[in-house]
C-alpha cells in the first residue's frame, strides 16, 4: 500500500481512531481572512470553541509540502504570521506538495483533505461561489465543484454576499449539492441574515442533519451536504451600510480593473475599512457560530449508533 498522502496530528489521529468527534477548519480564513494579529487570536478562538465542546479541532494546511490535518500552535502561528503563506485550492495541492510549499487551504482544498483523512464535518465562514458578471468572465469558485465530489458536511453562513448568490444556488442545484437551511427556509448572505432567496429544505437539529447524511450514505451519494446557518438578526451587519459599501467597492474594483482571484480580497478589505471594522467582527461571529453548530453535528454523528 502507498503511504497516506496526509499527516494527522496526534490529537486528530487519536480522536478518529476512537470514533470521537472531529471538525475540520480551513486555514485561509486565518492567513488571508483577518488582519494580523487578529487572525491568530481568531484561529485560537475557533479551535477553543471546539475544545470547549469536547470536539477535536482539525485545522488544515500544507506545511512545507505536507498536507497537515490538525496543526500545533507553532504551525498555526506560522500560517497566521508568515506573509509568504499562499492560498492553496484543490487544483494546487499536487504542485504545493511537489514544491514543498507552505500554504493555507481554501474551502475546496480543506474539504478534499478532510475527506481523505476521514473527517466528515467541516465548519467555515462563507463559501466561494459564482462571481458577479460570471456570464462574461466565467469566474466561479472551485469550492462548488469540489462539494459535488466529496461527502463532507459543510457549515457556512451561505456564500459571501459579494458574490452572485442566485447564480451560486443554481450551480449548487446543477452540481447535485444538498442545501439545508438550519432553522430557516431563507438562504443567508454571510454578513446578512437573509439573502431574499429560498432553500428547499429546513432542518432544526444536528440529529436531523445527521439523518440526511446517513440517508445519502445509504444511497451511495458522494456529494456534500451544505448547511446554511444564518446569523441572528441582531448580529448581522447593518443592511443599508452593507449595500452602500459593497456597491462602492464593486464600482471601484471595476475602475481599477481588479479581476479573478484579486476580487474577493479587494472587496472584503473595502468592507472592513469602510465599515470601520464592523464587518471583521461580524466575520468572527459568523465563523464561531458555524463552528459551534459543526461541533453539535460532529458529536451527533459520532454518537449516532448509541441508541441502537
Amino acid at each position: 500500500m502507498s503511504p497516506s498522502p496526509v499527516t494527522l496530528s496526534a490529537p486528530v489521529a487519536e480522536a478518529l481512531a476512537h470514533g470521537r468527534p472531529v471538525v475540520a477548519l480551513e486555514s485561509t480564513i486565518v492567513s488571508h481572512g483577518f488582519p494580523r494579529p487578529r487572525n491568530l487570536e481568531a484561529a485560537r478562538l475557533f479551535e477553543s470553541t471546539l475544545l470547549d465542546r469536547g470536539v477535536t479541532p482539525a485545522t488544515i494546511a500544507v506545511i512545507d509540502g505536507v498536507p497537515c490535518i490538525g496543526l500545533d500552535d507553532s504551525q498555526l502561528t506560522r500560517i497566521a504570521q508568515d506573509p509568504d503563506v499562499i492560498k492553496v485550492s484543490g487544483r494546487d495541492l499536487g504542485a504545493a506538495i511537489a514544491t514543498r510549499t507552505t500554504g493555507a487551504t481554501t474551502v475546496a482544498a480543506t474539504a478534499w483533505l478532510a475527506h481523505l483523512a476521514g473527517i466528515r464535518v467541516f465548519a467555515t465562514g462563507g463559501l466561494g461561489g459564482v462571481h458577479r458578471g460570471a456570464n462574461e468572465t466565467f469566474d466561479e469558485s472551485a469550492d462548488l465543484v469540489t462539494l459535488a465530489r466529496v461527502p463532507v458536511t459543510v457549515i457556512s453562513a451561505g456564500v459571501k454576499s459579494i458574490l452572485d448568490i442566485r447564480a451560486t444556488l443554481e450551480r449548487l442545484e446543477t452540481l447535485g449539492v444538498t442545501v439545508l437551511g438550519y432553522r430557516t427556509l431563507s438562504y443567508p448572505a454571510f454578513y446578512l441574515t437573509d439573502s431574499g432567496l429560498p432553500v428547499d429544505w429546513r432542518v432544526d437539529s444536528a440529529q436531523e442533519i445527521c439523518a440526511v447524511m446517513a440517508a445519502q450514505d445509504a444511497l451511495g451519494q458522494n456529494h456534500a451536504v451544505l448547511v446554511a446557518n444564518p446569523l441572528p438578526l441582531d448580529r448581522q451587519l447593518d443592511p443599508a451600510l452593507h449595500d452602500r459599501v459593497l456597491a462602492e467597492a464593486l464600482a471601484e474594483a471595476g475602475r481599477r480593473g481588479v479581476t479573478g482571484k484579486a476580487v474577493t480580497p479587494f472587496l472584503l478589505a473595502a468592507l472592513q475599512e469602510r465599515t470601520d471594522g464592523a464587518s471583521l467582527e461580524v466575520n468572527v461571529d459568523i465563523a464561531v457560530g458555524n463552528i459551534a453548530l459543526g461541533a453539535d453535528i460532529a458529536t451527533a454523528w459520532a454518537h449516532r449508533g448509541d441508541e441502537r
